[in-house]
């Protein structure tokens, strides 16, 4: 299944080019199943070749990225945080989620919302979820649009340039960024084990 997604990438960046990047780059923030790992690297391999300029493939890989994140931010943000505070007041006791919990975070994002996405955007999996409070809070556009963008940016120059490094063996960059996914996702892990223990504490005392 990977192997005939990489296929289709591949079809899509050598048809399309620019453009196709990024439109898959757009595509990868709304639907995590088609990775960066994949596109980025074959763009800078095609750059490498002589078929393009790694420097557009980078803007075009970035436009995409911001345009991705825009769209999650827009529908988060149509949302809001008045329906999603009633959201947690009805359903959060399930999840073992108070009012006050939300407020928390809230409050956490709203002192680090320009670190929180420019970070996040360079790191695996949360790339695309950290437009989802952003949107929430209805964070600033200009400061959201900046700092994804930058973050951005530093995520496609490592993969788009590691492509064009490696050549034939583009395909090697996936592996290693698949090892970063597994540090994120042990770590996503451990607090997921905590949150876990916390709800049955407190169904214990109820």
């Amino acid at each position: 299944m990977l192997g005939d997604l990489a296929a289709w990438v591949q079809d899509i960046v050598e048809s399309l080019g620019y453009v196709g990047v990024a439109l898959l780059v757009v595509i990868e923030n709304l639907f995590p199943p088609i990775p960066s790992e994949i596109v980025l690297p074959f763009a800078g391999f095609v750059a490498q070749r002589g078929d393009a300029s790694v420097i557009v493939m980078i803007v075009a890989a970035t436009i995409g990225s911001v345009v991705g994140a825009l769209i999650l931010y827009g529908v988060s943000a149509a949302i809001g945080p008045e329906r999603l505070r009633r959201i947690v007041e009805r359903f959060g006791r399930f999840l073992g989620v108070s009012p006050a919990d939300l407020r928390r975070a809230e409050e956490w994002f709203d002192r680090r919302a320009a670190i929180a996405v420019f970070a996040g955007r360079c790191v695996p999996i949360i790339r695309s979820v950290v437009s989802v409070p952003a949107g929430f809070r209805r964070m600033t556009l200009v400061p959201f649009v900046l700092y994804t963008a930058l973050g951005s940016a530093i995520w496609n120059v490592a993969l788009i340039g590691a492509g064009a490094v490696l050549g034939d063996q583009w395909e090697r960059v996936e592996a290693y960024v698949g090892y970063f996914q597994w540090v994120v996702l042990l770590v996503a892990a451990y607090f997921l084990v905590r949150f876990a223990m916390r709800i049955a504490r407190s169904l214990r005392r109820r």
